[in-house]
């Protein structure tokens, strides 16, 4: 899987509004990611510099944005326990991702011609 932090991403950094109040962007989506990556929301949350409580409230927040789950944490156990994306978690941030990979895309150019304009005035 690749990096997902997003700072070292590309240039664009959306955030999708289901409605007036509902949106998922960057942080939510490397939360879902980084879930998936180790197994755990608390490791997740502290590999973006959260608290777990931070971590299992954004997690609470994307499952009732669904209706359905999007991570299921496992309770305890000889392993301790864990987390993992549901299906639909894995496909509400394949869909994010592609989006966010088409936008960097499409404005390839246009960013481009933005920091050489911002490379230029900050030589002056």
């Amino acid at each position: 899987m690749p990096d997902v932090r997003t700072s070292q991403r590309g240039a664009v950094r959306l955030r999708i509004y289901l409605d007036d109040r509902t949106w998922i962007g960057p942080g939510k989506a490397d939360l879902l990611a980084l879930i998936a990556e180790t197994g755990s929301i608390s490791a997740a949350g502290r590999e973006m510099g959260m608290s777990y409580k931070r971590a299992w409230t954004l997690v609470e927040g994307l499952n009732a944005m669904f209706g359905d789950p999007l991570v299921e944490r496992m309770r305890g156990g000889a392993q301790g326990g864990g987390a993992v994306l549901t299906p639909l978690g894995k496909e509400v941030l394949t869909r994010y991702r592609a989006i966010e990979q088409a936008a960097e895309r499409a404005g390839a150019a246009d960013i481009a011609a933005l920091r050489r304009a911002f490379d230029m005035s900050r030589r002056k």
